[in-house]
């Protein structure tokens, strides 16, 4: 039986926090948006009763409020698929993804996402839960994506992103061999104009951060390692793109290859501090067979 998870917070100097709110805010770290939620559904409590938020703490006082409780995605059909789990508490689960899978269902990929397979491993040991990825990758770039089990850890670990605290490290292989072994590609990033799909450099657009180095060079491709500062949308591919070392396979920033079916493109480590127990986290996903056999 699963038993719901719990954050409590002992009162033993009011020179920290004066009322509940700034518990969850500032020791929790808790959105305004999970606070009210957990508030409308009576997951708060002080003293193990049910409390409001602005009521005025005393020494002793213990501030304690569920952190998961049962939700649906009902807009996610339930499909058996034979997931590669890299790693499951009761906080978040991590998954290899393979190529030619959608991260989330769409019109094109409504019974074939990622978020599909984990909606049904989700039932079958009898966790009803909102499918919440982390983090997203493209269709056809593979490796590491990781579901959080309720909305407080996924907000903990954007924030962690958002902070820089959360490392994500991917392998590609790049058209040419690069002049600098080593860099960091800064370069903003904005929707093109006449496309829902694709990105483009622009003046305009949002900060994106990446840094390369280079493990590999040989007939005429190249065996890159990057390490991304931000998380924008095509963000690898599109600054490969700029300093003129595409991705090998990747058809809308490149060329095809007959040598693999999509962009060479592997999200290979990601790294993070639990936000439960405070851990240091690491996870890695080995390099497909399809990107290791162009070197």
């Amino acid at each position: 039986m699963f038993i719901f998870m719990e954050l409590k917070y002992i009162v033993n100097n009011l020179s920290n926090y004066t009322n509940v709110r700034q518990v969850l805010k500032n020791e929790f770290n808790m959105s305004n948006r999970l606070i009210t939620k957990l508030k409308q559904n009576k997951l708060i409590y002080l003293n193990n009763e049910d409390t409001y938020l602005d009521k005025i703490l005393s020494i002793g006082d213990t501030v304690k409020c569920i952190i998961d409780f049962d939700e649906t995605s009902e807009n996610i059909v339930s499909i058996k698929m034979d997931l590669k789990i890299i790693y499951e508490d009761d906080y978040f689960l991590v998954v290899d993804k393979p190529y030619n899978m959608a991260v989330h269902p769409s019109i094109l990929h409504y019974t074939n996402s990622l978020s599909n397979g984990v909606k049904y491993y989700f039932e079958s040991i009898g966790l009803n839960r909102k499918i919440r990825p982390v983090n997203r990758l493209d269709r056809n770039t593979t490796g590491i994506v990781i579901f959080a089990k309720n909305e407080y850890i996924q907000e903990c670990l954007i924030k962690q992103m958002e902070s820089k605290t959360f490392y994500k490290e991917y392998i590609a292989i790049l058209e040419g061999v690069l002049n600098k072994k080593s860099g960091t590609i800064n370069a903003p990033i904005a929707r093109k104009s006449d496309s829902i799909i694709e990105r483009c450099i622009d003046e305009n657009g949002v900060n994106a951060i990446s840094h390369y180095e280079v493990i590999e060079s040989k007939n005429n491709i190249s065996l890159v390692k990057f390490i991304l500062e931000t998380g924008r949308t095509h963000q690898i591919r599109l600054h490969s793109k700029y300093i003129g070392h595409p991705i090998v396979g990747d058809t809308l920033y490149g060329n095809e290859s007959p040598l693999i079916s999509r962009q060479a493109l592997h999200c290979y480590k990601i790294a993070f501090v639990h936000p439960i127990n405070k851990n240091q986290m690491e996870f890695i996903s080995n390099i497909p067979e399809d990107i290791l056999k162009l070197l």
